[in-house]
Parts: C-alpha cells; structure tokens; sequence
C-alpha cells in the first residue's frame, strides 16, 4: 500500500443501509454513527423492529378483512361457469404461493449461507489477531524472564569466580547494565493485556451464536417448504382437515417471517453503522488503552508510517550484539585462567542466542502487514458477505410473507368449495335411478328372479323364447329412433337407464337443466338405443 488509508471500501449497500432513518422510542432523530453503548442507538434499532412488527399487524388485519368478507358475503356458485372461475383463481392463486415460495426459500438458502461465511471469516480472524498478540506476550515475557532470572543467576555466580579479577568483573557489570537496558526496551513495548478484551471469548461467543443462527433459519426454511407442499397436498387432494392445519401452521410461519425480517433489519443496519467508518470506532475504543500512533499504524498500515516498536527493536538488538561480544571475549581469555566459569559463561551465551531469535520471532509478529491483513480479512467478511448474506434474509422473509399470505387467502376458497361439493352430492335424492348409491341399494334388496341384467339378456340374446311375453306395450316410445341392443351392450355389464327405460319415461334431458348436469350423456344415449321389445320386457320386469 502506497497511501495512508486503510485498504478497504465499504460496498454500495453499507452506505444505502446507513442512510436508513435512525429514531428512537421517542420518535427522535439519533446519530447514525456506530455506538451500540448508547442507549438511544440501541432504541434505533429496536425501532426497525418495531417497523416489521407493524407490518405483521398490518398483514393480518389485511388477512382477518379479507376472510370476514369471504364468509359473511358468500356468492351463489351453482352455476358451472363461476365455479370453473373460482375453481381456476384457487388454482393459480395455489401455483403462485408455491413458486413464490419455492423462491423464497432458495434465496433463504443463499443468504444463511453467505451470513455463516461471513461470521466464520469474524472468527478466524479474531482467532488469528488473538494468537498474534497471545504469541508477542509470550515472547516478551520469555525474554525478560530469563534476563532477569537466568542472566542475574549466572551473573552472580561468575561475580565470585571473577572477583580477583577486576577487569573481569567490571564486564559482568557492563552485561548486567545491557540487561537492564533490554528489560527497559521489552517494558516499553504495549501491554495488549490492559486492553481487557478477550479476544478468543468474543470469537468463541460468536461462533456459539451463528451457530444457532445458521440452525434455526435452517429449520425456518424447510418448514416454510414443508408447509408449501403439504398445502399443494391438500388442495390436490381435497382434504379439508389437511387445508385446515397448514392454515394454522401458515399463520405461525407468516409471523416468523416478519419477526426475522424484524430481526435482520435491525442486524444490518447495525452492521452498516460499524462498516461505514470501522477504523474510527475502534480508535475511540482504544483511546486511553493504547497509544493512537500504535492503532493507527496497524489499522492503516502504510508504508509511510514508521513502525512505533522501531527504535526499542533496535536496542534490543543492539544490546544482544554486545552482550554476545562480551561473553565472546570472556569465553577466550577468561576460561582459561577460571575453568570453572565456562559452564556459566556457555549457558549465558545460550540465552543469549535464545532472546535473539526471540527478538526476530517479535519483529515479525510486531509488523502491521500480519494484524493488518486479519483486520482487512473480518472486515470484508462482515461487510460484504455477512450483510449481504442479510439482506438476501431479509428478501426472503419478504417472499415467505407474502407466499404464505396468498396462500391464507387461497386455502379457505377452496376449503369451501369441497364443502360445496361434498353438499351437492349429500343433495342428491336417494330415490333418484341416476345415484349410484341408489342403484347398489337397488340391487341389494331387489329378487334375483325378478330383475335381469344386460348381462344376462345380452347373452341369450339368440333366445327371444326363454322370456316372458310382456302383457303391456308402451307407446310412447320413439321406436323408429332405437337401435340394436345387442351392437350397443354386448359384453357390457353396465345397466344404468333400466329404471328409466321400465318406467316408459323420456331422457332426463327433457326434464329439467338440473337433470342435464346430474346425468351424463351415456346414460341419456343408452336410453335412445333400446329397442320397443327392450323396453317392454324391462318394463314388465319392473312392475313385477
């Protein structure tokens, strides 16, 4: 990076969601800055709630209307053409709520997933940034333990080895002064532990809570779809006490859709807050716990910007250097003349070499391009995927209302229109020939030897002279119109028009328009095609 800004912009959404009016309880303008300790910033958002909230009331007073007027108004429908009519608006009315909701739940699907990625992006950099800090205490407390432990230890130890020397002794005291200028270097360096943010507790709470996010708009969703389908179930199969319980269950999930577009309303806008200017809130966070060149240097990290941990790294490493000449210059001229000094001076010269590369480990880890990077990583991961993750929740829970909404509309017209149909068929007069109940009835209680079949008569067709002479003729029958029985029913067990056909009576199609829709035109074709013996030999079996 060549400029002193931080790598990152915030995507055309997070300035449309912060420009959303923010207004407290009190219908009072707030500031759309990010500050979720104030309380007035908290009502905001919990206005936005409110906002769904009206629109669930709203919504079911709109359904409560509209099924009040279905009831109290109902239409004569006995005509065939306006219940064709409602027939097809429940149908499209039923293709529409299926695919709206066969949509919703697919960008439902989308938007929990990107949210997830999102979060899961916060935590594995919060995970990193706490390893990071985690890892230069421990390098800063190693190193000073062992100058002010180890190092004071051997120094000590060679202190009376080298007494009679005072030239030795005197470079015991130079290390012991380099040693004390490298604790005051390492002290120097900030306590990320003054800051009292857990940073791995944060990201653990977090993932805790997507997790059940993630579940619970998982279960929303298959749901929503289960209910769809068992919805198509029932009008496909015309079950009243199945259409009865989606609509309960119906009424449920249009709630949960509002409560959630509530809930994730309020979580974007939020978000949004933060993302339009994150470096600005974490600076007023820090201030007064960390130096702002140090959060400034790692937030912006520019090449520009000197790192604030330069000049101690510096003399930390040249304090190292010297020491390690020393100790050198000892091992050479001094062992000799005090064998007993090496095993100290080798053990000195060993935790030396161990703060050095402890001293390259924190180097490392003290450069912004590693905190940075993470910082870049939670930022892009919270802003764009998890708030576009959020707005593709708030779509769908748009979607499901309004699926489920056509369908509460939906169900009850066709919830009635069984009820019709099952009444109309209850109607029917059991004494009608043309009811097939009636029929079976009939046949059921009727003698064997005085009733024959078109089974029968067919068979012994050949055989006029089995049958009994009829000993009444009818004469209204249009006998020029009939045809032969046995081309039209041979074979066919079917006897529907004997009860008609006894009686001498015309096709029920001069009769009333209540008969032409309740008898088919088999029935009245079978009654023109039997002949005037047909008709008296039935006849005559009918009265007997």
């Amino acid at each position: 990076m060549s400029s002193a800004r931080v790598d990152y912009i915030a995507p055309l959404w997070i300035y449309w969601l912060n420009q959303f009016p923010h207004v407290n309880l009190r219908f009072q303008p707030v500031d759309h800055t990010f500050n979720p300790q104030e309380e007035n910033y908290q009502q905001s958002l919990i206005f936005l709630s409110c906002v769904a909230a009206a629109g669930l009331g709203v919504n079911l007073l709109c359904l409560a209307i509209y099924l009040s007027f279905l009831c109290c108004c109902r239409k004569d429908e006995e005509e065939d053409e306006s219940k064709k009519s409602n027939s097809c608006c429940v149908t499209w009315a039923a293709v529409a709520a299926g695919l709206i909701c066969c949509v919703a739940v697919g960008v439902g699907f989308y938007g929990n997933s990107e949210t997830n990625d999102g979060v899961y992006q916060l935590t594995y950099s919060l995970y990193n940034v706490n390893n990071t800090l985690a890892g230069v205490d421990s390098l800063v407390t190693g190193s000073m333990g062992g100058m002010q432990s180890g190092l004071k230890e051997h120094l000590s130890r060679l202190d009376e080895i080298f007494a009679t020397r005072g030239d030795f002794v005197q470079t015991l005291h130079f290390m012991q002064q380099m040693a004390d200028n490298i604790i005051k270097q390492l002290l120097g360096l900030p306590d990320w532990e003054k800051a009292k943010v857990d940073l791995a507790g944060i990201a653990d709470q977090t993932a805790y809570v997507e997790y059940y996010r993630w579940l619970t708009f998982l279960l929303i969703l298959i749901l929503d779809l289960v209910i769809c389908l068992a919805a198509c179930l029932g009008l496909a199969k015309q079950s009243r006490w199945l259409l009865t319980t989606m609509m309960v269950f119906g009424v449920l999930t249009l709630i949960l859709s509002w409560a959630s577009l509530g809930a994730n309303m309020a979580t974007a806008v939020g978000t949004s807050d933060f993302c339009v200017a994150p470096h600005t809130f974490l600076m007023n966070q820090t201030k007064g716990i960390i130096s702002s060149d140090i959060v400034h240097y790692y937030l912006y990290c520019s090449q520009t910007l000197s790192n604030p941990f330069q000049q101690s790294l510096t003399v930390f490493q040249r304090s190292l250097t010297t020491m390690q000449i020393q100790i050198q210059g000892l091992l050479q001229f001094a062992v000799p003349l005090f064998p007993t000094a090496k095993s100290d001076l080798l053990s000195i010269q060993h935790l030396l070499n161990n703060s050095e590369a402890s001293l390259h480990q924190l180097t490392a880890l003290l450069d912004c391009r590693g905190l940075n990077k993470d910082y870049l990583d939670a930022l892009i991961g919270v802003c764009y995927d998890g708030v576009e993750g959020l707005l593709y929740l708030c779509l769908f829970s748009l979607l499901a209302a309004c699926a489920f909404s056509v369908m509460l509309c939906a169900i009850p017209r066709a919830w009635r229109q069984i009820a019709n149909r099952e009444r109309d068929y209850d109607d029917i007069n059991d004494g009608d020939p043309f009811n097939p109940q009636s029929r079976r009835m009939a046949s059921h209680h009727s003698h064997p030897g005085n009733m024959h079949s078109f089974c029968s008569y067919s068979s012994s067709i050949g055989s006029q002279t089995s049958l009994h002479p009829p000993t009444q003729t009818v004469t209204n029958a249009p006998i020029s119109e009939y045809i032969n029985q046995s081309a039209l029913f041979g074979g066919n067990p079917r006897f529907e028009n004997v009860p008609l056909i006894g009686r001498g009576s015309p096709p029920p199609s001069l009769y009333t328009q209540q008969y032409r829709n309740r008898y088919s035109p088999t029935m009245r074709a079978t009654y023109l095609s039997m002949t005037e013996d047909q008709i008296r030999h039935f006849g005559e079996d009918f009265r007997a």
